[in-house]
């Protein structure tokens, strides 16, 4: 027998890598325990095995024994041995190779579809692509060929557990990447993402080349690039923005093609109050407030939007002078519309007002809003980072 496990042993070591040294640990284990099981006393027995030839002594209180069943036993428990470490090996090479995936696209062909995930066959694995990580309105069926990013690679007992996502930004990134050659060369450079999968986007690209135009290299010719793009999200919109070190003039990008007629910073709390023009204002904030909202995740300033008749001071107020204007604003009450939905008792918590001074200061604020039509959209999301 020692010969042909020496020929099995030499194979493992060679095709998958894994040492004689473990092998032989593993074979001595499985055969103790075989012996556990088969002969009384089993604390008197031990195994030793000859690392180059692999001979098998059984001993007995030290003394070498020959047993009429050892020979079936070890030709039985070796067999098991290197059936359960090429399983490993297998795993742990699948594994290996998958965990080289991470943070990359891949494509797999869909196995099932059930109310909690989809599971991907990969080929030597299978991969899920949760709930969670699906885009809301798109529909799989099995059979079909997916696309996602693989968002992590973990080791299990049955192989590597690959979990994928269509939503995370990245893989919009990914996307930009593999379809744009400027970008994997190193030319154009994606600086940050906001998306809101099966909605809307937004991607910022800067050049390091001034000869090359970023946002132009993304769209493409006649916008096929972006397109493409486009298709594989199933007509998620994207917005292409221009990357600027300049916070202002990344904000006005980030908000385009809205005109923005003034822009206040506050960079101590990173945060920009933008005053537009009446007509500007929808397509500054955008349906549902989504346009600020996803310019404020890719600039990282809250990012808060007016029209110019909203922009109403708070000193105009009754009662409120330019001090109290200040505290109130440090209580996070800018502007006459929060003043109008406030509690009494929450503004009179504000240093300088008590509980008769919020109630009129409110009732001035609703007065206010009512009669110049005060409305305001505020985003106070600093960011995300991925």
């Amino acid at each position: 027998m020692s010969s042909d496990l020496l020929s099995s042993f030499q194979y493992i070591e060679k095709e998958k890598n894994i040492s004689r040294e473990v092998l032989i640990n593993a074979l001595r284990s499985a055969l103790l325990s075989a012996c556990k099981k088969t002969f009384p006393n089993p604390d008197d027995f031990d195994i030793v095995i000859d690392p180059e030839t692999l001979k098998i002594k059984v001993l007995e209180k030290g003394q070498e024994v020959h047993h009429a069943d050892f020979g079936r036993i070890a030709a039985q428990t070796a067999k098991q041995v290197i059936m359960q470490k090429l399983r490993e090996a297998e795993r742990e090479a699948i594994f290996n190779d998958f965990s080289k995936t991470a943070g990359e696209i891949i494509t797999g062909m869909v196995h099932a579809v059930d109310r909690k995930a989809i599971v991907v066959d990969l080929g030597k694995a299978e991969a899920i692509l949760p709930i969670r990580e699906q885009v809301p309105r798109e529909r799989y069926s099995q059979g079909h060929t997916i696309r996602a990013y693989v968002l992590e690679v973990k080791a299990s007992s049955r192989g590597p557990e690959v979990i994928l996502s269509r939503v995370h930004p990245n893989f919009l990134s990914k996307l930009f990447e593999l379809e744009i050659p400027e970008i994997r060369e190193g030319i154009v450079e994606i600086k940050s993402v906001a998306r809101e999968a099966g909605a809307r986007s937004k991607i910022a690209v800067s050049s390091h080349d001034e000869k090359v135009d970023c946002v132009g290299s993304c769209v493409g010719m006649r916008g096929q690039r972006v397109k493409n793009i486009v298709n594989e999200l199933g007509g998620e919109k994207i917005d292409i923005v221009r990357w600027s070190p300049d916070p202002e003039t990344f904000i006005r990008n980030s908000l385009s093609p809205a005109e923005l007629s003034k822009i206040k910073m506050f960079p101590d709390e990173k945060r920009a109050e933008v005053i537009v023009n009446d007509d500007q204002y929808l397509l500054a904030a955008g349906k549902r407030d989504q346009n600020v909202r996803l310019a404020s995740r890719l600039t990282g300033w809250g990012i808060e939007i007016f029209t110019a008749s909203q922009k109403i001071p708070l000193s105009s107020l009754d009662g409120v002078g330019e001090g109290l204007e200040e505290a109130l604003k440090n209580a996070g009450y800018r502007t006459i519309q929060a003043l109008s939905s406030a509690k009494p008792e929450d503004l009179a918590a504000v240093p300088g007002i008590g509980p008769q001074s919020a109630e009129k200061i409110i009732l001035s604020a609703q007065k206010a809003a009512l009669s110049g039509g005060v409305g305001q959209k505020k985003n106070e999301d600093s960011g995300e980072k991925h």
